[in-house]
């Protein structure tokens, strides 16, 4: 199957405290979706409903788990949580509401 591949990187800058971590304490790592990440992190974006960072967050996590699930599907991990996640999907892709938007 053909993917887009992308290279994730996540830095530890601050703990709780304000202090800094300890060096070097980076993870990075290559992996593929089937959708463009950047064009879907725009999207949410465009929402306006979350915080532009929360939103870019958002977009990113659920496109790397539903990645994993859609290869893993037949994994008795997603079994009881696939369809929950699959109205979750639906939902976000509706769009804000009216009443999230007052």
């Amino acid at each position: 199957m053909k993917q887009h591949r992308y290279r994730i990187t996540v830095e530890h800058l601050a703990l709780p405290d304000g202090s800094l971590p300890a060096p070097d304490r980076a993870l990075s790592f290559e992996t593929g979706n089937h959708d463009d990440i950047l064009a879907i992190v725009a999207r949410m974006g465009q929402r306006g409903d979350l915080p532009q960072a929360d939103a870019t967050a958002l977009a990113v996590g659920l496109k790397l788990f539903s990645e994993v699930m859609l290869q893993h599907r037949a994994h008795p991990l997603f079994a009881d949580f696939g369809p929950h996640f699959k109205a979750f999907m639906q939902q976000l892709k509706q769009g804000p509401s009216a009443r999230e938007q007052t």
